[in-house]
């Protein structure tokens, strides 16, 4: 007999593919699984994910990742070798995933440009990629269709928009029209909002030199990108880094600094995530 998860319960309820394993994404997926959802997630080839102990995206560097009881497991499979009409993903059997996900595992599979989404035919889809535009996702996508953040219109594109952006409308459920846009301004804790986060300042390779949970002092070394350094802005503990031995880009958001310096804080769902998933349900619950 396998051994299931403490509190796992067999899922009953209908299949929900999710693109993306973000730590936002993984909040929602977080309460869904609790609520006894099916669930699959996919991800790019190397994700930049900036939360990973909180990321199912991790699984995709590491096999497998847990979060907070749930354990995501990477599935390898050849996209170019997807035959329509066959159970048979390259090699991967589809009731094997069926089989890790009554285990109590979450798939997370390598597939960016949703190749398996008609092969895999799930009940409900959720764009939590938070792209902040919809790169072509629409209501043929699932019997019904959610998305995270701005870039949707609910009603046109999709069924419903969650909202993400901190404040008073956190977590809405909107069955008609648009999540708030994006100001490109990070939310502030304790009065710190663009300087709590760690940029790379060139394109290159990351190379950690300090890793998350570990804390700082304005001025420190965080790693290097090529042989610049990545210096933190302020005082806090490093909430969030990229994998090291990542490519970025000049300017791209590498890391988070959080002034609380709440070790907790860096290996738990945020209140942020858990709101996004709550009304994600709630859509789901209103819409079904």
């Amino acid at each position: 007999m396998n051994k299931q998860q403490p509190g796992f319960r067999k899922p009953h309820r209908k299949l929900v593919l999710i693109k993306g394993a973000g730590d936002l994404a993984t909040g929602v997926a977080h309460r869904l699984y609790r609520a006894g959802f099916r669930l699959v997630m996919t991800e790019q080839e190397r994700p930049t994910v900036i939360r990973r102990p909180v990321s199912f995206a991790r699984a995709v560097f590491d096999s497998t990742a847990e979060v907070e009881g749930i354990v995501s497991k990477k599935l390898e499979y050849d996209v170019s070798l997807l035959k329509k009409g066959s159970d048979k993903i390259a090699g991967f059997d589809v009731k094997m995933m069926q089989e890790l996900i009554d285990r109590g595992l979450v798939p997370v599979l390598v597939d960016p440009c949703l190749t398996l989404l008609f092969h895999l035919s799930p009940e409900i889809f959720i764009d939590a990629t938070m792209a902040k535009k919809n790169t072509g996702i629409n209501l043929d996508y699932a019997p019904l269709v959610i998305a995270l953040g701005p870039g949707f219109k609910a009603g046109q594109d999709v069924h419903a928009v969650v909202e993400t952006k901190r404040g008073h409308y956190l977590g809405r459920v909107i069955y008609d029209g648009e999540a708030l846009p994006n100001d490109g301004v990070p939310g502030a804790v304790e009065d710190y909002s663009t300087e709590r986060l760690i940029k790379a300042p060139v394109s290159g390779i990351f190379k950690a030199e300090l890793a998350i949970g570990d804390l700082v002092s304005a001025g420190d070394t965080v790693g290097r990108v090529g042989d610049t350094l990545v210096r933190a802005k302020i005082e806090g503990i490093i909430r969030g880094l990229v994998q090291h031995g990542l490519e970025v880009k000049q300017g791209m958001k590498i890391g988070d600094i959080d002034p609380r310096k709440k070790r907790d804080y860096c290996f738990t769902i945020s209140d942020k995530a858990r709101a996004v998933g709550g009304g994600v349900l709630e859509a789901i619950m209103a819409l079904e």
